[in-house]
C-alpha cells in the first residue's frame, strides 16, 4: 500500500477470527488481557517456545481496551540504550509481522517527524538523533526547509509563537491498522490452539506457599501453572490481588479522529512544546493526540479542556485544518511508572509475571514486548532485551529515566 494514500482500500473479514471456547479447569499459562501485547505472548508462546495449553481472558471484547484506544504510532527513537534496545526489537518485528501472520495489519512506514522549537529542544534533539545511531536505530535532523519538504502542510513560518527550527525524523517509523493487528494475533494464537475467552473478569489471584496457582473469574475457578499480567492500567489492581503494590499511576489519555478527507498529510508529526501529534489514517480520518489528563482514573473518558488545548495546538502546526471537524473522541487508560519505563518480568510471587507501565508507548512495543515477556515465561528468566524492565529497578536505583529524554512520550 502506498503510504501517501489513506483511502487505501481495506480487507474483507469473515465473521469469525478465532473460536469462542469455554475454559478449561487448567492451563500451563493463564494471561491476564486480551489487548494488544496479550495476544502477542500468547503468540509467541506458541510461535517461539510450543507453549499452546494457553487461556487469553478478556474481561470485555477482544482488543475493547488501550488497543482499541491509541493512535497507532510506531518508532523506536529512545534515547536510552535499553529503551531503543527494546522498540527497535518491535520494529523490525513490525517490518514482518504482516507475512509471520498471514494477515494484513496495513504496517505504513510514513515516517515520523518530532519537531524542535527551542535551542534546548534543537540540542536534545541532536543528541538524541546521534544516541539513535549509535544503537543502529535510524535517525535524521532535519532544518526547518527539510521539515517543510517531508510534510509540506506544517507552518515553518518564523512569525508564529514555537517556530519550527527543525526536527528529528524516522523514516522506518509510521502507523498500522491496530484492529488488524489484534485480529491477525488472536488469529495465530487460535490456530495453535490456545484458548481465547471474552467477557470473563478476573476476581482473584490465587496464592499458596508464595506462588500462584491459578485465577478466581466470573465463569469460575481456573488452575495456572503460570499467570502473566498484561492488563495496562488495571494491572496494579490484578497485581494488589497477589499483595504485590506496583509504582504505576493510572490516567485518562484522549485522541479523537477527524471527518473522512482526502490524502493531505503524508507522515506522522508530534511536537512536545504545543503538545500535539497528527497521522492520518487508513481511510482519511485526522488521528490526533496530546498529554495525560492528569488526575489519576480508571474511566475511559477525560475532561474537555485538555482536547481543546489539543485543537489549539494542531491549528498551531497546521492552520490547514481550521475547517475539519471532529468525528469522535476516545480515551484509554495508561499506566505510567515513576521512571516512564515499562516493568515486564518476574515479581516476589512465583509463576506471576507483569508486563505494564508502558504509559502512552504500548502500542508501538506490541511485538517486542511479546515476543520478550513469552520468553520470560517460557524461561522463569527475563530475556537481554526486558532485564534492564524488572521490578526491582526501583529499589536498586537502576531506573530508566524517559520522562525527560524521548521528547514525548508516545
Amino acid at each position: 500500500m502506498n503510504p501517501r494514500t489513506p483511502g487505501a482500500e481495506l480487507p474483507e473479514h469473515p465473521d469469525s477470527l478465532w473460536r469462542t471456547p469455554d475454559p478449561k479447569r487448567s492451563y500451563d499459562v493463564v494471561i491476564i488481557g486480551g489487548g494488544g501485547h496479550g495476544l502477542a505472548t500468547a503468540h509467541y508462546l506458541a510461535k517461539n517456545h510450543g507453549i499452546t495449553r494457553v487461556a487469553v481472558l478478556e474481561k470485555g471484547w477482544l482488543a475493547g481496551g488501550n488497543m482499541a484506544r491509541n493512535t497507532t504510532i510506531i518508532r523506536s527513537n529512545y534515547l536510552w540504550d535499553e529503551s531503543a534496545g527494546i522498540y527497535e526489537h518491535a520494529l523490525r518485528l513490525w517490518e514482518g509481522l504482516a507475512e509471520e501472520l498471514d494477515y494484513p495489519i496495513l504496517f505504513s512506514q510514513r515516517g515520523v517527524l518530532n519537531l524542535a522549537h527551542s535551542l534546548q529542544d534543537v540540542r536534545d534533539s541532536v543528541r538524541r538523533v546521534e544516541a539513535n545511531r549509535l544503537n543502529g536505530v535510524d535517525a535524521e535532523w532535519l532544518d526547518a526547509e527539510q521539515v517543510r519538504e517531508v510534510c509540506p502542510i506544517v507552518n515553518t513560518s518564523p512569525d508564529v509563537r514555537y517556530p519550527v527550527l527543525g526536527g528529528t525524523y524516522q523514516p522506518r517509523a509510521g502507523i498500522a491498522k491496530h484492529d488488524h493487528v489484534a485480529w491477525g494475533l488472536a488469529r495465530s494464537a487460535d490456530a495453535a490452539g490456545i484458548d481465547i475467552i471474552q467477557n470473563c473478569e478476573v476476581t482473584g489471584l490465587e496464592v499458596v506457599g508464595g506462588r500462584v496457582v491459578g485465577v478466581r473469574t466470573t465463569l469460575g475457578p481456573i488452575a495456572a501453572g503460570k499467570v502473566a499480567l498484561c492488563s495496562a492500567g488495571h494491572t496494579s489492581v490484578l497485581a494488589a490481588m497477589a499483595g504485590i503494590e506496583l509504582p504505576l499511576q493510572s490516567h485518562p489519555l484522549q485522541a479523537l479522529v477527524s471527518e473522512l478527507l482526502e490524502p493531505v498529510h503524508p507522515t506522522v508529526v508530534m511536537s512536545n512544546a504545543v503538545h500535539v501529534y497528527v497521522s492520518q489514517a487508513h481511510k482519511g480520518e485526522l488521528v490526533m493526540g496530546a498529554g495525560i489528563d492528569a488526575y489519576n482514573s480508571y474511566t475511559q473518558r477525560g475532561a474537555f479542556h485538555i482536547i481543546e488545548e489539543q485543537m489549539a495546538a494542531a491549528l498551531e502546526l497546521f492552520p490547514v485544518f481550521a475547517r475539519a471537524h471532529v468525528l469522535r473522541t476516545w480515551g484509554g487508560i495508561v499506566d505510567v511508572s515513576p521512571d516512564a519505563s515499562p516493568i515486564v518480568g518476574l515479581t516476589p510471587v512465583d509463576n506471576l509475571y507483569v508486563n505494564c507501565g508502558w504509559g502512552t508507548g504500548g502500542f508501538k512495543a506490541t511485538p517486542g514486548v511479546g515476543w520478550v515477556f513469552a520468553h520470560t515465561i517460557a524461561h522463569d528468566t527475563p530475556h537481554a532485551l526486558n532485564a534492564p524492565f524488572s521490578l526491582d529497578r526501583f529499589t536498586t536505583g537502576a531506573l530508566v529515566d524517559e520522562h525527560g529524554a524521548a521528547a514525548v512520550a508516545h
